[in-house]
């Protein structure tokens, strides 16, 4: 089984999403914090930035539906492919877990990106790793490319079920994920508001908490 999960999943433990009504790209500007190029111009900012998100994602808590993908795991063979940078996943007690768009609670050094360490406190000008270079967020900026997607897209290909929960499916590549499941495989979408839902996918309109518990009883 695989599930594909979106910032919805992680706004019912009350962290803000980023492209909906009230995301955080309606209050900052995208070129300004999450680019290369802001990077190269305002490093302190976007360290700034970051820093809040991973005190944000320290102070939250798993809830229902990301316990639920956990209780799965102990009955069939999971994997989780999530679009989201926070740990949530993690400490609910998802064992296999791909970060499409990298991880919060870790640092990348900006001279060699397999030095990755764990970080859980802030991120300053003057972090460096191991070989000089200064550390920065472990995430995914616009202009990217994003992490572990050829696995990610074998493990939707290889799929029995595929669950899809609190996304609207309008990121790319993320949402293409989708197109690869089998048409045998049983598809389930659970979010709360979609332009065009797959035609081929049972949509579950509302909240991850009420629905995925039930969904994952039922499988």
């Amino acid at each position: 089984m695989v599930a594909i999960t979106g910032a919805g999943i992680s706004a019912e433990s009350g962290l803000p999403t980023f492209r909906d009504g009230g995301g955080l790209w309606r209050r900052y500007r995208v070129e300004e914090l999450a680019t290369p190029a802001a990077w190269a111009r305002h490093p302190k900012r976007v360290l700034e930035f970051y820093n809040e998100r991973r005190r944000a994602v320290r102070a939250a808590i798993p809830n229902a539906a990301h316990r639920a993908l956990a209780e799965l795991e102990r009955r069939h063979e999971v994997i989780v492919i999530t679009q989201n940078i926070d740990d949530l996943h993690e400490r609910a007690g998802s064992s296999r877990v791909l970060h499409l768009h990298g991880e919060i609670l870790k640092a990348r050094s900006t001279v060699d990106p397999d030095l990755i360490y764990p970080w859980e406190g802030d991120l300053h000008l003057g972090d460096r790793c191991e070989k000089g270079g200064q550390l920065r967020p472990h995430v995914v900026w616009f202009g990217e490319m994003v992490l572990h997607y050829e696995r990610a897209a074998r493990e939707v290909a290889g799929a029995d079920v595929v669950l899809v929960v609190g996304t609207s499916l309008s990121v790319y590549p993320a949402a293409g994920l989708t197109r690869l499941a089998r048409p045998t495989a049983r598809k389930i979408l659970i979010t709360r508001e979609i332009d065009d839902p797959p035609a081929d996918f049972d949509w579950l309109q509302g909240s991850a908490c009420e629905w995925l518990p039930r969904v994952v009883s039922a499988l």
